[in-house]
């Protein structure tokens, strides 16, 4: 009897270590994936009475190469192939509609982005899914700026600057970080139902809190609830916002890659116009954020 109580705890000890699981990224040198991101913001303000809601809709699509593994990590080249923006206000109509691929005589928003689109950006993917460097991201931003063809130095400083907090070097290690940040310290085991925390900063800072919902041999699948806070400082706007964020996540077993994953996220709070002096805003963000690798 004793015998049999070993060779069953025996069993049941290896089917444990079994389930557990190293999450990260394996990929090979050569590696590329086509990724499409599609992004919906609503941002509500509420002023003298009135509701003004502005609607950002974008389309991003882009290329990602793997050149080397490197220290653990891995190295990979990022471009833009595909840039669509539009901003509408519930008040005034379409503010902004650029497509990067058609670029518009005389209009330099189009003309700006269109000059980003297949330029290379190289990328320090950590094993756990951490950006730890991005170099080019400056020079995308230099690109744009000599497209823009503005001229008058103030103008120039602020709109470098904005452009800066989006697509500069730190801007896009934020930004991508939302989509690749997802595993665990990488001497960590995980089983089905074990919940990891990491965080990010930026424009956006969040700390997250995932859990691993199902694993088999193709796919991975994860969700995130995290906390958000939200600081804008710029000319033009000052925003401080607090909500939350949910994610949920598929991704390739083999490879670590997502294949399909949907960020909502709802924020709140006051913000400030400078040209209209020191009154607080009542701001309200709501965004759905999806991401799916194409190829």
């Amino acid at each position: 009897m004793k015998k049999l109580f070993f060779l069953t705890s025996v069993l049941l000890c290896s089917l444990g270590i079994k389930a557990q699981s190293k999450l990260e990224y394996k990929l090979s040198v050569g590696d590329t994936f086509i990724v499409q991101q599609n992004a919906k913001q609503v941002i509500t303000q509420e002023m003298q009475g009135m509701s003004h809601e502005l609607t950002n809709d974008i389309f991003g699509e882009y290329k990602m190469k793997v050149l080397e593994k490197k220290d653990g990590a891995y190295v990979l080249e990022m471009s833009f192939t595909d840039l669509n923006m539009k901003m509408t206000s519930n008040l005034q109509g379409i503010l902004m509609d650029v497509k990067a691929k058609e670029v518009k005589e005389g209009d330099l928003q189009s003309e700006m982005f269109n000059s980003i689109l297949n330029i290379p950006v190289k990328i320090t993917l950590a094993s756990n899914g951490d950006i730890t460097n991005v170099d080019g991201g400056d020079q995308l931003v230099s690109k744009m700026m000599d497209a823009s063809g503005i001229t008058d130095p103030t103008t120039l400083a602020s709109v470098k600057a904005s452009l800066g907090k989006e697509y500069g070097t730190e801007g896009l290690a934020s930004s991508f970080k939302q989509m690749t940040y997802i595993y665990p310290n990488t001497a960590t085991k995980v089983v089905v139902g074990d919940t990891w925390e990491n965080e990010y900063s930026g424009k956006l800072n969040t700390k997250n809190k995932w859990t691993l919902d199902a694993q088999d041999a193709n796919s991975t699948t994860l969700s995130c609830t995290a906390a958000v806070v939200m600081t804008v400082k710029d000319t033009n706007a000052i925003m401080d916002l607090t909500g939350t964020q949910t994610t949920k996540a598929i991704a390739n077993a083999k490879t670590g890659f997502i294949t399909t994953m949907e960020v909502t996220g709802t924020s709140s709070g006051n913000s400030i116009v400078p040209m209209l002096g020191d009154q607080k805003i009542p701001t309200k963000i709501t965004s759905t954020i999806s991401y799916k690798t194409i190829e």
